[in-house]
């Protein structure tokens, strides 16, 4: 079958292209329904990812934050229609010691390697989770990203210490909103407060135990533990703020991607005891934990839902573009294209 690809061919610029595929192998053909706009989709589309990265890269379809329906699977294990969510992560090779998402032969769509903007989407049967029924597909749409914090806190609780008296998460975007409300489902009895710098931001977070404005943190405050989601610039600020109120021992797990190096206080890391995780996207049993999570916890997928920005459905190339532009013009929430193209 011809198989229609929309890729990104340079700043702001997409182009339909057409790819073969056969139907003789064992991939499961799925038809996407809803993506959803990331950040690092961004930096491509407006050129911030540099010439060089550019250059490299494109031409490449974006967006790995999706969600679609069976069309066809050779060995009748998924039934056509079976709603299921694109896992992005695609490695090459087994490594026992090595997650999949940290492997450096794995692929990543949309990173180097063709996402979802496709008419139809050829995955392995390990690269899809079935989704409940009663998602809302727009918040389905995200759930790539709810994983990165999932697999975050996961990684926390297998190296940090027991202690879990109190979580403080910097960052009053997206990822600080999934992470602060992961964190209360999963930790119900501790503390969990959100350190950020917007008001009506932190005005969504109504399900933490305390927001405190970054410049306004009380004297002698303590937390046992420090999850960064800021990035950018930002990173630096949050990551020594936390060095400074974290308690002996506790552990800070970066999520936050920084283009540049930052200057952190080694002094304090070293007087403190601190263990520092890097936390960098998920693979797919991240993916099954968080649609479990949705199951256990029906609550989180409807805060999620406050996430839900601009929607917009696509039916040609220029409504790609316009869901892009929007994308850029909004300070909060996730934009979703409902993919009819």
């Amino acid at each position: 079958m011809i198989n229609q690809v929309y890729r990104l061919v340079s700043a702001r610029q997409f182009e339909l292209s057409y790819k073969e595929r056969s139907l003789s192998g064992e991939e499961v053909v799925v038809r996407p329904t809803h993506l959803s706009i990331c950040i690092a989709d961004q930096r491509y589309y407006t050129g911030k990812r540099g010439e060089k990265a550019m250059r490299q890269k494109l031409p490449m379809a974006l967006i790995h934050e999706g969600i679609g329906e069976v069309a066809f699977d050779p060995k009748n294990i998924l039934s056509v229609g079976t709603k299921v969510v694109m896992v992005p992560n695609l490695p090459t090779e087994e490594d026992e010691y090595v997650a999949e998402n940290y492997r450096v032969t794995s692929k990543f769509r949309s990173s180097g390697y063709d996402g979802f903007m496709q008419d139809y989407v050829f995955l392995q049967h390990d690269r899809l989770i079935v989704l409940p029924d009663w998602l809302d597909p727009k918040v389905g749409a995200f759930t790539e990203l709810v994983t990165v914090a999932a697999h975050a806190i996961k990684r926390f609780e297998d190296k940090a210490v027991k202690r879990r008296g109190s979580f403080g998460v910097w960052g009053d975007g997206n990822l600080g909103y999934i992470t602060c409300l992961l964190l209360k489902f999963l930790y119900p009895e501790c503390k969990v407060t959100i350190f950020g710098k917007t008001q009506y931001k932190l005005d969504q977070f109504s399900f933490v135990d305390e927001a405190i404005f970054i410049n306004d943190i009380p004297q002698d405050y303590e937390i046992d533990h420090g999850i960064e989601c800021a990035g950018g610039k930002g990173s630096q600020y949050a990551i020594n703020q936390m060095i400074d109120i974290i308690k002996p021992e506790g552990t800070m797990s970066i999520l936050g991607v920084s283009e540049f190096p930052v200057e952190i206080n080694t002094r304090m890391v070293l007087e403190k005891g601190l263990t520092i995780i890097g936390s960098s996207r998920s693979g797919a049993a991240d993916f099954q934990r968080t649609i479990d999570l949705y199951t256990k916890f029906p609550e989180i997928p409807r805060y999620l839902a406050r996430l839900v920005g601009n929607v917009t459905e696509i039916e040609c190339v220029h409504d790609i573009t316009e869901a892009f532009e929007e994308d850029l013009s909004k300070a909060w929430g996730k934009s979703v294209m409902v993919w009819k193209i």
